[in-house]
């Protein structure tokens, strides 16, 4: 029956490709590029010769806030391009009233600050949907991305070559993209879709070189035209970044250490696709998790943060069926000691062993990606307390995880995409399999479109009665304009589980769902932008079809001239029955009856040219009457910026429920519920210190606390939902403390290549002193046991073209 069905959504998704193409920028500008003998040297300086022999890109329009009118006179912006037989150049002479007010942040790469900046985006496919990036800032400092659907993905890095100067009238900027750095076609003659933005602080505005309509389609379909490219052949793309880094932790008094030594590989396979390998990987020193107090049904979810796993992964992205966290976490069981055993050694993560991914689109659209990772086999210890005798127990086997996506982009606008997860265990432990036919089609005009989803998954806990679930979405809608709409239905069976290597919080569902919003797109009064939305659902299981609630809310935003953004949100949840908090299953008919409630909030920031920038959100929930509950809640934010290489933020958020109510125990067939008062803090400290734009020194820290003290219980009605008296008395009062400070010091001594100093401090603690103040609860907190973590690690990047040159020298 699998096998069956996946034979079918291949044969629907080969149908559904056969669409005509479309183009919705029909006034695009064009230059004809221009090969030099002698290219120009990046300095900054534009004296070169081969400046003057090429065609000029100039008459920016305004892309934001009032799209479509043209630049101003005092700011006009001059770009030209030329090329070799191994790079682009590209110059941008940007012309301003006073120079010396153009403001100027240092950043690490990838950040942009308080800063102008030049931006291209080059899509050699010119498909309008995945253009590269590139971007230099006003303090010189880079930044690139890859593009995809009108998505940023600065994860994604090249290595290129910048640089940028001032004078009296204008600032300026030279670039060298070298071939290797972008996917083209070994062609005769080329044109390649090319855009210029240019950013100007003091006019809170951003021009284009081609006119992007912000009413119609994505902002990557209006490229304009660069002709002509002849006689260029992609390079060989194969760089290497050998690492090689050593680790300490000291906890409780003991000190380990550990080296390791690895490699990063990525080769161009052909012209359009690259594989990625990372061997022996180390990630030693990946930020920390903002780990909080979860006393829910679901896990709560991590953001990825190892460079592998979030650099070009756009394709296995698609679907919500690939949540990397999944690759090195914790152990799929625990062990399982007898009466008279004791576990004297359980890892908390599996070591990943490599990770490889190839992945490309070709000129006609199609983007094909492989991903496989490996992981080894992880055990625990397990000592024997009368014979002293010591055996292993596997809690997670030697597993292999694979991705593989089809994905055909079409009408500049448009793709469907049919995805496939594996995850294989050895022994007798679960397999997982999952499949998904996703489609997003817009018409010509990029003015409706339709969305939606078909999964399957299969989980062979048992291999004589695998599990197979479905899931389904579809929605349709208008999204160009000022006036756009949706109305959609989705839903998931019982046995939909795509968590062995995606993530899902709930499954038995099912919903009908529609919004409708509005968008102020041109300045109006005292207002650069805005936008209002209504949301709605019902929602039902899926195995009985039991309405569980429903949903309405109302949100705003809003952006001043002043630069002061803005919003709020009224949402009214009708909510009616909760089949996931009893911990029961939702098939089996055993719910929780939920209150309704009206939540408020509101959000806003200040000016973020300003030294000292400051973020506020409020919120308070009306919880019904008669459960005399009440939430209430704010987050407070000063950014302080010193000066052009000095800047710190501090947020605090407190959040307060009043007698809320969640499932605890169980207590003689009895589900046992808790009354309780959760109050959380949250303190967290930023700041960088950059000595230059190739070097700095950053601090985050964080302290997250909560505490739960329970006053009464409650015995849980499986009839009707409700609660109601019991004799039972435990405790489950809870005090959580997580604490992390990380110091990190980047110095990137060479194009590509970092030395890291990375230090943390770390503390948790989880116990029952819930009645504890702030002072006595850092007190309590420091009495645990301390981690500390020092590690050192360099990378070093090796072009092969870069190589092949120095050995072509030494052989002459």
């Amino acid at each position: 029956m699998f096998k069956k069905t996946n034979f079918y959504l291949v044969v629907l998704f080969l149908i559904v490709i056969q669409v005509a193409h479309g183009q919705i920028n029909n006034n695009r500008k064009k230059i004809t590029a221009v090969r030099v003998t002698n290219p120009p040297k990046i300095d900054g300086e534009l004296n070169d010769a081969a400046w003057s022999e090429s065609e000029i890109a100039k008459d920016f329009f305004m892309m934001r806030p009032d799209n479509g009118q043209p630049e101003p006179d005092t700011h006009k912006t001059v770009v030209r391009l030329v090329y070799d037989d191994e790079a682009i150049y590209i110059s941008a002479h940007m012309f301003a009233p006073d120079p010396k007010k153009i403001p100027v942040e240092f950043t690490n790469r990838d950040g942009f600050g308080n800063n102008d900046f030049f931006l291209v985006t080059i899509n050699p496919n010119d498909d309008g949907q995945n253009p590269f990036e590139f971007v230099i800032n006003s303090s010189g400092s880079q930044a690139d991305s890859k593009i995809s659907n009108g998505r940023e993905d600065f994860n994604w890095s090249a290595v290129w070559d910048s640089a940028i100067s001032m004078d009296e009238e204008s600032w300026k900027v030279e670039m060298k993209i070298p071939y290797s750095a972008i996917r083209f076609a070994n062609r005769d003659v080329q044109s390649w879709g090319v855009n210029f933005h240019r950013r100007i602080q003091n006019l809170n505005a951003q021009f284009t070189w081609n006119h992007i309509d912000n009413e119609i389609g994505m902002w990557t379909q209006y490229d304009g035209l660069v002709e002509n490219f002849r006689d260029i052949e992609p390079p060989t793309r194969l760089a290497f970044y050998p690492y090689a880094s050593a680790t300490t932790n000291t906890f409780e008094g003991d000190t380990d250490f550990d080296w390791s030594v690895g490699m990063d590989v990525k080769y161009g396979i052909t012209e359009n696709f690259t594989l990625d390998a990372t061997l022996i990987p180390d990630f030693s020193q990946v930020g920390f998790d903002d780990v909080r107090l979860n006393l829910g049904p679901f896990e709560q979810q991590f953001t990825e943060q190892r460079q592998f796993f979030t650099e070009g992964t756009e394709l296995f992205n698609k679907g919500r069926l690939f949540y990397s966290r999944r690759i090195g976490s914790r152990p799929i069981k625990s062990a399982n000691p007898g009466d008279d055993e004791t576990v004297i050694d359980e890892p908390e993560k599996v070591q990943m062993l490599n990770a490889v991914k190839i992945s490309g689109r070709t000129k006609d659209g199609w983007g094909l990606g492989f991903f496989n990772a490996i992981t080894e086999k992880t055990v625990a210890k397990i000592k024997n307390n009368n014979t002293g005798e010591v055996r292993e127990e596997t809690i997670n086997p030697f597993s292999n995880y694979n991705i593989a996506v089809v994905d055909k982009q079409f009408n500049g606008n448009s793709s469907i995409t049919l995805i496939n997860t594996n995850v294989t265990r050895f022994g007798d432990f679960r397999d997982a399999n999952a499949t998904g036919l996703l489609w997003h089609v817009q018409d010509k005009t990029s003015t409706y479109n339709i969305d939606g989803s078909f999964k399957m998954t299969n989980i062979s806990d048992d291999p004589s009665e695998p599990k197979t679930g479905y899931m389904f979405d579809t929605s349709i809608g208008k999204h160009s304009g000022k006036w756009g709409w949706e109305i959609g239905y989705n839903f998931e069976d019982e046995n939909y589980n795509p968590n062995d290597l995606g993530i899902l919080f709930s499954n038995n569902e099912q919903a009908i769902y529609g919004n409708f919003r509005y968008r102020l797109l041109k300045p109006k009064g005292f207002l650069n932008n805005g936008g209002i939305n209504l949301n709605y659902n019902a929602r039902f299981l899926h195995s009985s079809g039991v309405y569980t609630g429903s949903y309405v809310g109302l949100n705003f935003w809003a952006n001043t001239k002043k630069r002061l953004n803005f919003g709020g949100n009224f949402n009214i949840n009708l909510n009616e029955k909760d089949f996931f908090e009893p911990r029961q299953g939702s098939t089996s008919g055993i719910y929780f009856r939920t209150p309704k409630n009206i939540n408020i909030n509101t959000w806003g920031n200040t000016d973020d040219r300003k030294r000292l920038r400051l973020n506020y959100f409020v919120y308070t929930t009306i919880i019904d009457s008669e459960y005399n509950r009440s939430a209430f809640g704010f987050n407070f934010g000063p950014r302080f910026r010193f000066n052009s290489q000095f800047s710190m933020s501090y947020r605090f958020r407190y959040d307060y429920t009043k007698n809320g109510q969640g499932y605890v125990t169980e207590d003689n067939g009895d589900i046992i519920f808790g009354q309780r008062n959760w109050t959380t803090h949250d303190n967290s400290l930023s700041g960088k210190y950059s000595f230059s734009t190739n070097s700095s020194l950053s601090l985050t820290f964080r302290h997250n606390w909560s505490k739960v003290p329970y006053n009464n219980y409650y015995k849980l009605n499986i009839d009707n939902g409700n609660l109601e008296d019991t004799a039972y008395a435990g405790n489950h009062d809870v005090n959580f403390n997580s604490w992390n400070l990380d110091l990190n010091y980047i110095w990137q001594f060479a194009p590509g290549s970092q030395l890291i100093a990375f230090y943390r401090h770390s503390i948790s603690s989880f116990d029952d002193n819930a009645t504890l103040g702030f002072f006595d609860n850092l007190d309590n907190l420091f009495d645990q046991p301390n981690k500390h973590t020092f590690s050192l690690r360099l990378v070093y990047f090796i072009d092969y073209n870069n190589l092949k040159k120095v050995f072509k020298k030494k052989a002459s």
